[in-house]
This record gives structure tokens, sequence and C-alpha cells, in this order.
């Protein structure tokens, strides 16, 4: 069997001696419009999709099929890219699996920590640890539609208490390529502090479970949780033994997070990526267009509001020209607002 993509990267992490370093799957944010903007600026080893419904995408009308569409497209420059479904059903995950293959993803990844309510009446996302015989059928029906497409599972420690011991070894019985564990429990949600300690145990069950396996075989196992740069998620990996970090809302306002990436060696990174106000605003503009064009019609504009809130903070007027983007309906508006700004203040 050829290497997965996975498999190379493990292989080129170590030879640098660095984990391997992804962008987590966090929605209506890592959308195709931000993504595109990472990927320019500062890209990880690895990008993930927005979650995806596979009921949806199998079972929808033509609109609500052409909606769900948009969540997975993307483009060259961010391979390798893996597209992230969430059901309940078998069925349904074998089929969009299938339909992940036709559009040329990389990988495939299976939704089975995510706390929304919603999801989690369609016995999906979190609550799918509720039933580990269910969640080992959906695997291997994401698997048997991939066909040579590696699957990756992303999940908690546990529901409503750490279960790790045993839901763990259930998920490495049908030996993805990745398991991405978030260090906290369902009910926990982010009330406390990821327990890395839990993560890695991990760590250590996967190296029970699988001792028996080639170490090219065995599954990957990935922390996610608080990791606020690519140096701490360096320390992470190194005080737990994990083989990749997932990181998530340190990416807001800077898709220059992974850029120091390129810059690490021998285990060890220095956060020295600085911007500044002038090139934060005009990414920030650029961002903003590219949602307009790519999701204008799809995703309401208001979402990107929640990036000016972390593009645009930390010097003096910040706050003045923040409220002022909060009011903004449009690109146009966006781009009037922020030349103006910086023809006034001559940053």
């Amino acid at each position: 069997m050829s290497q997965t993509f996975w498999q190379k990267l493990k292989m080129q992490a170590s030879a640098e001696n660095r984990p391997i370093l992804v962008l987590a799957p966090m929605a209506d944010v890592t959308d195709a419009s931000f993504r595109r903007i990472i990927a320019k600026y500062g890209k990880p080893d690895v990008l993930w999709t927005e979650f995806v419904s596979a009921d949806g995408l199998m079972l929808a009308t033509l609109e609500g099929k052409a909606k769900l569409m948009k969540n997975l497209i993307f483009t060259e420059s961010e391979r390798p890219i893996v597209a992230q479904f969430f059901t309940s059903r078998p069925e349904m995950m074998k089929g969009a699996a299938e339909l992940a293959v036709k559009l040329g993803f990389d990988g495939i990844d299976i939704n089975m920590g995510c706390p929304d309510k919603s999801i989690e009446k369609q016995g999906a996302g979190a609550a799918s640890m509720k039933k580990p015989a269910l969640a080992r059928e959906v695997i291997r029906a994401a698997k048997e539609g991939a066909g040579n497409i590696p699957v990756s599972v992303k999940t908690r420690l546990g529901f409503n208490k750490n279960e790790i011991e045993t839901w763990l070894p259930e998920l490495l019985a049908e030996r993805p390529a990745v398991i991405t564990v978030h260090g906290r429990t369902r009910k926990e949600m982010s009330k406390v502090a990821a327990h890395w300690d839990q993560i890695k145990r991990a760590v250590e069950i996967r190296d029970e479970v699988q001792k028996d396996l080639p170490e090219s075989e065995r599954t990957l196992i990935f922390g996610n949780g608080d990791v606020i740069d690519v140096a701490d998620a360096f320390a992470k990996a190194k005080a737990t033994g994990v083989d990749g970090i997932m990181l998530g809302r340190a990416i807001f306002g800077n898709p220059w997070l992974f850029a120091d990436l390129q810059n690490s060696k021998n285990g060890s990174v220095k956060n020295n990526t600085t911007v500044d106000v002038k090139t934060k605003l005009t990414v920030l503009v650029e961002h903003t267009k590219l949602f307009e064009e790519l999701l204008g019609g799809t995703k309401s504009f208001a979402l990107m509001k929640k990036h000016y809130k972390a593009y645009v903070t930390g010097w003096d007027g910040a706050k003045e020209l923040r409220m002022e983007l909060m009011e903004a309906e449009n690109a146009t508006k966006v781009g009037e607002i922020v030349s103006k700004y910086l023809l006034d203040t001559s940053i």
C-alpha cells in the first residue's frame, strides 16, 4: 500500500524534530475565504474544512446541497486538505466519503466531538461517544467510501466524564489514520483548562493497543485545546509525545499564526512573526472581499464581524475603528472605512 500524506508528514516532521501542526475545523470561521488567506500568509501542515452534514449532502434538496457544497470548495494552495463530515448513519457517511474522493480531497475526517445540541440530537458529533459500536460502523463506512483516501476522527475525552480508557480503544480498533483528542469532555465544554495529561495518556493507550502494528501503520494521535501559538504547540508535543498538534482559536485575527513553522529548527521555534497595523488592515480587507466573492448569498456577512474583533485590537484607536467596521454591511464599505482610517492616521 502506498504511503498516505499523513505518513509522509510524520516522516518529514520527525526528521525536523517537531510535531505535525494543523488547523482546527471551526464552523463559520475556517471557511473557504479564511483558508485561502491562511494558506497565503502562514500555512499549517494540513487544513480542514468546516464540518458538513453528510445527511444533508445525501438527502437535501438541490438548493440545500448547493449551499452545503460551498463548504467544500478549496484551492490547490490549501493542500493537503481534509473534508470533515458528521452523521450517525453509516450509509450517509459512505456517500459523503465517496463525494469527497470525487471532489479531490486528500483526507476525510469524522466529527465525533462537536457539542452543538442540534447535531447531538442526530446522534452525531459528541453524541457519537454514547454509542461506540455505531461510531465504529460510521468509521468503517467512511473507510469503505474513501478507498485509498485516509480517514481520521476528531473527538473528546468523553461525554459527561473522562472515558478515554474505554472510548479511545474503540476508535483505535478501526485503525483510523489520525485521532485528534480535544482535552475536555463534552460536559466541560471550555469551562476548564484542557487536560493535557489525558492527551498524554491517549498516546500511551495508542501504544498499548497497537503495539503489534508496525509504527508506519499506527494511528497518529494529535492533541487539541488551549494551544496559544506555535511555540506552545512544540512544548505541548514534547511534554506529551503526540504526533501532532491542532490549533484553533489562536488563528483568530492572525492568519500569520503558522508562518513561524517555516523557521523552526531542532524542535523549537520562536514566535517572531510581527505584523504592523497597516498589513493587518490590508489583509482584513482582502479577507472580506474573498468572503463576499466566495460565500456572499450563502453565509451572512455578519459572520465577518467576529474576525474584525480579532484583527482590530491592540493599538490606540483600534476600538473606534472596530466599532465602525461592525456597522459595515459589505466589502465595499469595509474597504472605504479602512482606506480612510489609513489615510487619516498615516499608519
